[in-house]
């Protein structure tokens, strides 16, 4: 039965476990057994430690759905003792609500300020609002309330200006803190590099960002600024493929798609020597991203006639292009946004 009419909101949460199969499928059954939810995609890192769930559905059961897995994490995960290469805060890092079908984002942050309440009121877990939902411009992104990570949050946290939006003033050392926010749809979207150089990645990923880096020059120090708006990277090395990497969040892919990235990774990469293994989609991505990436590798390298339909086709030469199975198998019904939904019973 199709959903059409139906308003429809996403959640992505990202939980600072990947390698405790019990507790992610814990986490997992939470959000499963809520009603009118359902949980779209899993993509866990053992490297990264780190689990992203998406879930989408009626907003309210969204809210109860999101509130459940992370009171299930707060249960599981003992922060104190986590580790990992990506930065985290708490044991649900994060949480965004992304407003998908007759759901404007003033009423995603709204479901945000819900749910940001009952988790502080409840759990006992501070809580930082961010994005469309912020109510402090000098935390408004993930990076900024992040800075610092899990081992700087109990001397943060003494600053009045960065007390949380809800919960305890004092940091919770086993759950440590949680984000919460209403945003646009975030494309995350990572490229191997065929070195185990880490400092390649850093260079590429500060010389593309948009916020560019600092550099001394004399004795001032001058901010460059990055080749790509809308876009977010750091530099890792990734044990799960013994690879460096750069790891990108594309904040608008509309802007800035994988394809752009793709490229200009590429061009910053074979400037010091080294070549791109490929890329690969952490969570779900929107047909868009795959059908542009297509058509400019058909251009570059035309097929007369398959027997396959011209998206089909599309979407193979894109997986091809940008090296989506070279690191993980790539299933474009279970990666991109739109199918898993209608697979679901949703039309998106």
């Amino acid at each position: 039965m199709m959903k059409t009419k139906a308003p429809l909101l996403e959640c992505v949460p990202n939980f600072s476990e990947g390698r405790d199969a019990t507790t992610i499928n814990a986490i997992a059954d939470a959000i499963r057994k809520t009603p009118h939810v359902d949980l779209l995609h899993i993509d866990t890192s053992p490297a990264a430690n780190r689990t992203v769930m998406t879930f989408a559905g009626a907003p309210e059961a969204v809210v109860e759905a999101a509130f459940k897995a992370i009171a299930t994490a707060s249960e599981r995960i003992d922060m104190s003792q986590q580790e990992g290469v990506h930065p985290r805060i708490g044991a649900t890092d994060v949480c965004p609500l992304v407003p998908l079908h007759e759901v404007t984002m003033d009423s995603a942050v709204q479901y945000s300020q819900l749910l940001g309440e009952r988790v502080g009121t409840e759990l006992g877990i501070p809580v930082f609002l961010y994005e469309h939902s912020a109510t402090k411009t000098h935390r408004k992104s993930l990076p900024q309330i992040r800075k610092g990570q899990y081992e700087g949050m109990t001397e943060k946290m003494k600053d009045n200006r960065w007390q949380p939006d809800f919960g305890p003033h004092t940091f919770n050392k086993q759950t440590g803190a949680t984000v919460i926010g209403a945003r646009d749809i975030l494309v995350a979207f990572n490229i191997a590099l065929r070195t185990k150089d880490v400092s390649i990645a850093h260079e590429i990923a500060q010389a593309i960002r948009e916020s560019g880096y600092r550099k001394q020059e004399g004795d001032k120090v001058v901010k460059v600024p990055g080749i790509l708006s809308k876009l977010r990277a750091i530099g890792w090395y990734m044990q799960d493929y013994e690879l460096a990497q750069v790891s990108f969040n594309l904040l608008d892919y509309r802007i800035t798609s994988p394809l752009k990235v793709w490229l200009e990774c590429q061009r910053l990469a074979q400037e010091r020597g080294v070549d791109l293994v490929g890329s690969e989609v952490i969570g779900l991505l929107p047909e868009q991203c795959l059908l542009e990436a297509g058509a400019y590798a058909m251009k570059l390298e035309p097929i007369v006639s398959t027997g396959q339909p011209p998206k089909q086709l599309l979407l193979q030469r894109a997986i091809s292009f940008m090296g989506l199975e070279a690191l993980k198998s790539f299933d474009p019904q279970e990666k991109v946004l739109e199918y898993a939904l209608q697979k679901m019973g949703w039309e998106y």
